[in-house]
């Protein structure tokens, strides 16, 4: 049976849901305050922690700190009468595992305990794979996110990162490949070694050899020093190409012969250079397609494609959209020595129904500009880009048109394609799990 602890200094409400808690066979502890709740923390191994915002003797986010510090892997979901966006966001930079507003549904309850632990289980498991000293705080520009499409992204990293096997990255532009390669990078038993980044698309054909390999002084007109190409540069570490599929035919034989053996021969030397390398590669083309049309090389693509990571759109992980921008917020702040301190309820509204087609190099770069632009403790609306208000506009104009019927038919179609799973379907939907749990109860959907 897993054990719970319940951090409620309201002792009615903290005996009812004890009480609701038992009868679906979890075991469960009590506490009314911070202190208390440490107290049994050191007493006992409990599966979950469920903790009100307020208490007290401070707040659950306190208590969070305080539990991650000591075990990063119990899950921790915060209970609060005050649905702050902001204070969501600080919970969930800080390890939170979910989020929920009193009062809530029994379903709901339930179902947040569920994925919990079942997240619980994997990062066990994961964590046996990978060596602790991976766990450390270089890999801060990653925004481990919330959404079910970036924990699936979290696993693929942490299980394929200490092995020495090629990877392939894929997704649309601006989702953060880059940033994907280096904390597998990071993670890897590499991670003290170089990492060179190299983009495919912005070397030119003709020098292409010189840029992976390296050349003598001389060797050609031009050739005014010595070079060390990025193969040698990035010996004993990782080499990431980026858009590997621009790559010429010639440079992608040059390439596969270089892989195999190992060894590279700077133009203009006799001397062959041995190299040990970890390659990563990225496109946001699909290469088999290219593959089949003669463009690319099978041989070169299987020899990159030993593992593949494919890194979600924006819009496939909409509940991190909050902690993303709360992220390149505190970044814009730091460059532009700026002090804004969040976002505006109507700005957090556009970012939630814009589909972001440049993903969160788009995101990143709205928020820098209206950084500039704010004058006062808050981003408003009137400082974001046109096509977002005009987008959003648009949405709602389109949404009135669409019937009660239809809303039921949507909603039972996503409840269908996730095995009723009320959380994904909530994702699924793009609204939150409160407002789908009112629907269902409107359309009389059990």
């Amino acid at each position: 049976m897993k054990h719970i602890l319940l951090v409620e200094d309201d002792v009615t409400f903290s005996e009812m849901l004890k009480h609701f808690l038992e009868r679906h066979h979890y075991v469960v502890d009590s506490s009314y305050n911070i202190q208390s709740g440490i107290g049994l923390l050191k007493k006992q191994k409990y599966d979950l922690v469920f903790t009100d915002l307020r208490l007290p003797d401070g707040d659950g986010i306190t208590l969070l700190r305080e539990i991650k510090k000591n075990d990063n892997y119990i899950p921790v979901v915060l209970m609060t009468s005050y649905a702050e966006v902001s204070t969501a966001v600080q919970a969930m930079k800080q390890g939170a595992f979910d989020y929920i507003s009193k009062p809530f549904n029994t379903d709901e309850v339930l179902e947040v305990i569920n994925n919990a632990l079942e997240v619980k289980k994997t990062e066990v498991v994961i964590s046996k794979t990978s060596s602790k000293k991976n766990n450390d705080n270089s890999t801060t520009n990653f925004v481990e996110g919330i959404s079910a499409a970036s924990k699936t992204l979290k696993e693929y990293i942490q299980l394929v990162a200490p092995t020495s096997m090629s990877v392939l990255i894929t997704g649309e532009s601006g989702t953060g490949k880059e940033v994907v390669a280096k904390n597998i990078h990071l993670k890897s038993l590499r991670k003290d070694k170089p990492f060179i980044a190299v983009d495919c698309g912005a070397i030119p054909k003709e020098i292409a050899s010189s840029e992976f390999f390296g050349h003598k002084k001389g060797s050609f007109t031009g050739a005014i020093n010595d070079k060390i190409g990025h193969f040698e540069a990035a010996n004993g570490g990782t080499l990431f190409l980026d858009e590997v599929g621009n790559l010429t035919y010639e440079n992608q034989i040059q390439l596969l012969r270089a892989l195999q053996e190992r060894k590279i021969k700077p133009i203009g030397s006799n001397d062959e250079i041995f190299v040990d390398i970890r390659l990563v590669t990225a496109t946001n083309e699909d290469l088999l397609h290219a593959v089949e049309n003669g463009d690319f090389r099978e041989d070169l693509y299987h020899r990159l494609n030993e593992f593949s990571i494919k890194v979600p759109n924006l819009k496939d992980r909409n509940d991190d959209l909050i902690l993303y921008a709360d992220f390149f917020l505190e970044k814009a702040n730091k460059q532009l020595n700026k002090s804004i301190v969040g976002f505006s309820k109507d700005v957090l509204t556009l970012f939630q129904s814009y589909y972001w087609p440049g993903n969160l190099r788009e995101l990143s770069n709205v928020i820098k500009r209206a950084t500039l632009l704010t004058q006062t403790d808050v981003i408003e609306k009137n400082v974001l880009p046109d096509e977002l208000v005009e987008s959003h506009k648009s949405t709602v104009v389109s949404n009135k048109f669409s019937s009660k019927e239809n809303e039921k038919a949507l909603i039972i179609s996503a409840l269908q394609e996730v095995g009723n799973n009320k959380t994904k379907a909530a994702k699924l939907l793009n609204i939150t799990r409160k407002t789908l749990y009112n629907k269902m109860k409107e359309y009389h959907l059990n």
